[in-house]
């Protein structure tokens, strides 16, 4: 998927540098106020906050940045947009969520204004995000503004000292968190911890579960998919598979902090980054917050790898997991059968179709300014944004990375780690169908969060998730969700 760079990676600027927004010029929208909808940051409101001063100079648009909690998120604009109540004129949201927006007729389509808008370089932006986090049914609804796959991170001084390889699988992710547990990891004294993942309730811990269970439960490519059986709609939750990534899950907490549970993924970044952690399992961020200066202490002594895998597989008829071979596992590396996941495709910019049009016009422009390369191809670098790099030019130069605080061998090793998960023949899709946001957020995020606090077992845990989305798919129509499952899976 990732291919030479139609935009030459030199297009990137200062961060104090700007890209004069085209079509927009200075007073155009002179009295124009766009309210701007996303999570409570500072991860991705952060540049929007930072960069709209610079927009309003440029075109005369003030941008109001509003934040809500993650977990209130999709709710609330939903419910603002349903209910024509039209507070919200835009939002930055998970593009797997825009099938119950685009279904009512509540977002704009952009097709026209991308095709027609060479300052965005669109043609720029990897094939997966320019698909994935910007179209539905072959039109464009979104601008994508940060790329999203997830990925682990581990000590690579630690692991050296310890003898240790990259993780390759889960087994071999396990075996590194109970080696260097309990160990000072940070010169404090204190013991520290072999694994931190985010499993926090309500907030954005759930993907991690599926990035662990996706080698589990994919083996014959992206088309196969990971949640359902593209037969019949059945679940994939309860099984030996499923039951092999909630073992992993559940081991990593003997290796985590006391209060895991609780954490969320800024806790885990920062205790990753503050060097109390030997592994942890994250989205991009993780890169770059690691090379702050002022906020890390692991400073170029960080790896990412692709997410870990399987040596067995899931025999979707029998249910059973079977050793990995040319047949069940086509696409093994060394025998061990590999599924990165794209975990929620990447944040991206929205517009209500029902604003005013001189407002969806400011609206369009401002999502240009923040996704053209001037602007993006610096964002990506800084941890704080938590936009992650999307563009081929972001992959192509690394001067930026360079310029931020990376080695060239870190710079590599990062990128080369989202490169080889966007290049994978079993790339794991994250889920997009109607009402996706609650199987996701819903019903797996509530039984996780019960078997983490002990309220359920594993076989309970997983008969949950099971009946949720089944009652899910017959409240929705289980032929019609079907059909949009295999729809986005290229079936």
């Amino acid at each position: 998927m990732i291919r030479k760079a139609l935009v030459a990676g030199g297009l990137a600027l200062g961060i104090s540098s700007l890209a004069v927004v085209a079509p927009a010029a200075a007073g155009d929208y002179d009295g124009v106020t766009v309210n701007v909808m996303t999570f409570t940051g500072p991860q991705i409101a952060e540049p929007l906050q930072r960069r709209a001063p610079d927009f309003e100079k440029l075109t005369g648009a003030k941008v109001n940045v509003i934040t809500v909690p993650f977990s209130d998120l999709y709710t609330k604009l939903l419910t603002d947009w349903a209910t024509g109540t039209n507070s919200v004129d835009a939002a930055v949201l998970a593009p797997q969520w825009m099938v119950d927006y685009v279904g009512p007729g509540y977002l704009e389509d952009l097709t026209d204004k991308v095709a027609a808008d060479s300052a965005l370089a669109v043609d720029d932006i990897a094939p997966f995000f320019r698909e994935f986090s910007q179209q539905y049914n072959g039109r464009t609804y979104l601008i994508t503004l940060d790329g999203d796959f997830q990925m682990v991170y581990y000590r690579r001084d630690l692991f050296e000292e310890a003898g240790l390889s990259a993780p390759a699988t889960w087994d071999d992710y396990v075996a590194a968190a109970k080696a260097l547990h309990g160990k000072d990891m940070d010169g404090d004294g204190q013991a520290d911890y072999g694994s931190c993942i985010a499993k926090k309730r309500n907030a954005q811990s759930y993907w991690m579960i599926t990035s662990i269970a996706a080698s589990f439960l994919q083996s014959q490519g992206t088309s196969q998919g990971a949640f359902f059986d593209t037969g019949d709609m059945k679940p994939l939750v309860n099984n030996e598979g499923f039951s092999a990534a909630l073992d992993v899950y559940l081991e990593t907490t003997k290796y985590a902090p006391p209060d895991e549970i609780n954490l969320d993924v800024g806790d885990t970044r920062s205790l990753f980054t503050t060097g109390r952690c030997a592994l942890t399992l994250d989205w991009g961020d993780i890169g770059t917050l690691a090379i702050d200066p002022e906020n890390s202490k692991v400073v170029d002594k960080v790896g990412a790898v692709m997410l870990p895998g399987s040596k067995k597989v899931l025999d979707r008829e029998s249910g059973k997991l079977v050793a990995c071979d040319a047949g069940t596992c086509p696409h093994a590396i060394d025998g061990v059968n590999r599924a990165p996941f794209a975990a929620f495709g990447g944040w991206s910019g929205g517009i209500n179709k029902a604003a005013d049009p001189k407002v969806k016009a400011a609206a369009y422009d401002f999502f240009s300014f923040m996704s053209q390369p001037a602007q993006s191809n610096v964002d990506v670098t800084i941890g704080i944004t938590g936009f992650n790099p999307y563009r081929l030019s972001q992959f192509e130069n690394k001067e930026n990375w360079i310029k931020a605080g990376m080695s060239e061998a870190a710079a590599a090793d990062y990128l080369g780690a989202i490169q080889a998960s966007l290049n994978s023949p079993n790339m794991v899709l994250d889920l997009r169908i109607p009402k996706n946001q609650a199987y996701q957020q819903v019903v797996l995020d509530t039984a996780l969060a019960r078997l983490l606090a002990g309220e359920i077992d594993k076989q309970k845990a997983m008969a949950a998730i099971e009946e949720g989305w089944v009652e899910l798919n017959e409240d929705n129509g289980v032929e019609d969700q079907l059909k949009f499952y295999k729809a986005t899976l290229g079936q």
